[in-house]
C-alpha cells in the first residue's frame, strides 16, 4: 500500500530585499547641450547642422588635432618619460609657463613671486577650488557676481562652493551688445568685498567683450568699491589670433594692484578638450602671503582629486617652451581664430544679402567661439524643427559648426526664422 506523501511549499532561499537607501532619489534634469546633441544624431536630414557643440571643428566640420600638439606628443612618447603621480599642485614646468602665458614675461608681479599657482583639472576645476578658496578664506556665503549670461556651469560650481552666487547686468539684448552703464551700476551696488567673476575674453556664451578702455574703468571701479575680481580664461589665443591681446584684461588688473584670481583652460586653445588641462592662480600681496595662498590651495585639492593627470600639461609644456613648435603652435591657434572671424563675415554677409531688415553688425562684432544670434526661443525651435539646424533655445550658436559649405544654408534658415518685427 502506497503512503500518500505530502510535498511542502519550497521556501526561497533569497533574503527579503531591504528598502533601498536611495528610494527618494529623484531624478536629475537632462544637460540641455547634451540633449540637444542627441536630437541631432538622430535626425536623418542630410542638410541637418549642428550649432551647439562647443569644441571646435574644421571647415569640414570634424575634430582637428593641432599639427604642433602631435608633434609634442611624438617627442613625449619618445622620451619614454614615465606615469608617476604628479605632484597635488601639478606639474611645475607647466605651472610656470601657464603664468608666464597668462600675465606675461614682463610680469612684476612674477618677477616678484607674488603668483600662487597649481595645474587643476581644466577651467571647471579652476573654478571648483577657487570657490572653495573663497567661501572658505572670504566666508561662507559671500556674494559672487556672474555675468547675465555667464557659461551654464558657472553657477552650480560656485552654488556648491557655498557662495552667494548673484548675477550683474552685461548683455543688452536690444542691441546684442555690452550693457556696459548696467554693468557699472550694478558693480557700484554691490556689497564692499564681493566677487566678481569675469570673463577674460570671447564671453561665453554672448561673444560679447568690453574694450580695452572699458576693461580699465571696470578694473578701476573694482578698486574703488573693494571688489575681488576672479577671471576666467578660456580662450587665450583663441579668441582674436593673439594671445597677448586676449590677455589684455587680465594684466589690465595686475596692472592696477589688484589681487587677482584666475581660471586658465587649455581646452579649446589647445584643442585639448578630453585631457582636462587647466590652471589656478592667485595674485599675492607678497611672496610670503603668496606661498601661503599655495599651501592652502594644496589642502584643499588634495581630498578633492588628490593631483592632476599629466599627460595634456606635458603636451602644453612642451609646446610653449619648445622654440619650434611654440611659434607653430601660435600660427595655428592664429589659424583657428582666423576661420571662426571668416565665417563671421560671411555669415553677415548672406544674411544682408538675403535683403533682411534687420541689423547683423553684431554678428562680426561679437568675438570668439560663440555668437548671441538675437533669436527667441520659437525662432530656435523653427530653426530646429524645419530647417534641421540645432541650437540652443537663447539662440546661441557655435561658429565652429558654420563652414564654407553649410553658411549660406544657415543664413537663409536664420532670415526665414527672423522676419518680421524682432
Amino acid at each position: 500500500m502506497l503512503r500518500a506523501v505530502r510535498i511542502l511549499p519550497r521556501l526561497s532561499m533569497v533574503p527579503a530585499r531591504p528598502k533601498s537607501y536611495f528610494a527618494e532619489v529623484p531624478m536629475g534634469a537632462p544637460d540641455p547641450i547634451l540633449g540637444l546633441t542627441d536630437a541631432y544624431n538622430k535626425d536623418t536630414d542630410t542638410k541637418k547642422v549642428n550649432l551647439g557643440v562647443g569644441a571646435y571643428r574644421g571647415d569640414d566640420g570634424k575634430p582637428y588635432i593641432l599639427p604642433s600638439v602631435r608633434a609634442a606628443e611624438k617627442a613625449i612618447m619618445d622620451a619614454n618619460v614615465n606615469h608617476e603621480y604628479a605632484g597635488i599642485t601639478g606639474i611645475k614646468q607647466f605651472v610656470d609657463c601657464s603664468l608666464e602665458f597668462a600675465y606675461g614675461k614682463n610680469s612684476q608681479a612674477l618677477k616678484e613671486g607674488r603668483i600662487a599657482g597649481a595645474q587643476v583639472l581644466s577651467g571647471t576645476g579652476a573654478c571648483r577650488v577657487a570657490g572653495e578658496f573663497y567661501s572658505r578664506f572670504l566666508g561662507r556665503n559671500t556674494p559672487l557676481y556672474h555675468t547675465n549670461p555667464t557659461w551654464a556651469n558657472h553657477i552650480p560650481i560656485f552654488k556648491d562652493a557655498g557662495l552667494d552666487v548673484r548675477s550683474f547686468r552685461y548683455y543688452d539684448a536690444n542691441t546684442c551688445g555690452l550693457d556696459f552703464k548696467g554693468m557699472m551700476d550694478d558693480i557700484k551696488a554691490a556689497p564692499t568685498g564681493s566677487v566678481f567673476l569675469l570673463h577674460a575674453c570671447a564671453h561665453n556664451p554672448t561673444g560679447v567683450d568690453p574694450t580695452t578702455e572699458q576693461w580699465k574703468e571696470i578694473s578701476a571701479l573694482m578698486k574703488k568699491c573693494g571688489h575681488v575680481p576672479f577671471l576666467d580664461m578660456a580662450y587665450q589665443g583663441f579668441a582674436s589670433g593673439d594671445a597677448e591681446r586676449d590677455a589684455a584684461a587680465v594684466r589690465i588688473f595686475v596692472d592696477d594692484g589688484h589681487l587677482i584670481g584666475l581660471a586658465q583652460s587649455y581646452a579649446k586653445n589647445f584643442g585639448l578638450y578630453g585631457e582636462r588641462v587647466g590652471c589656478l592662480s592667485f595674485v599675492g600681496a607678497d611672496k610670503t602671503e603668496a606661498q601661503r595662498i599655495e599651501s592652502q590651495m594644496k589642502i584643499m585639492i588634495r581630498p578633492m582629486y588628490s593631483n592632476p593627470p599629466v599627460y595634456g600639461a606635458r603636451l602644453v609644456a612642451h609646446i610653449l617652451n619648445d622654440p619650434t613648435l611654440n611659434p607653430q603652435w601660435y600660427a595655428e591657434c592664429k589659424g583657428m581664430a582666423d576661420r571662426i572671424i571668416s565665417m563671421r563675415t560671411a555669415l553677415r554677409g548672406h544674411l544682408e544679402g538675403l535683403g533682411s531688415s534687420r541689423d547683423w553688425k553684431h554678428v562680426t562684432d561679437q568675438i570668439g567661439m560663440f555668437c548671441f544670434t538675437g533669436l527667441t526661443a520659437s525662432q530656435c525651435e523653427r530653426m530646429i524643427s524645419e530647417f534641421h539646424v540645432y541650437l540652443t533655445k537663447n539662440g546661441r550658436i557655435s561658429m565652429a559648426g558654420v563652414t564654407s559649405g553649410n553658411v549660406e544654408y544657415v543664413a537663409n534658415a536664420i532670415h526665414e526664422c527672423s522676419k518680421g518685427p524682432k
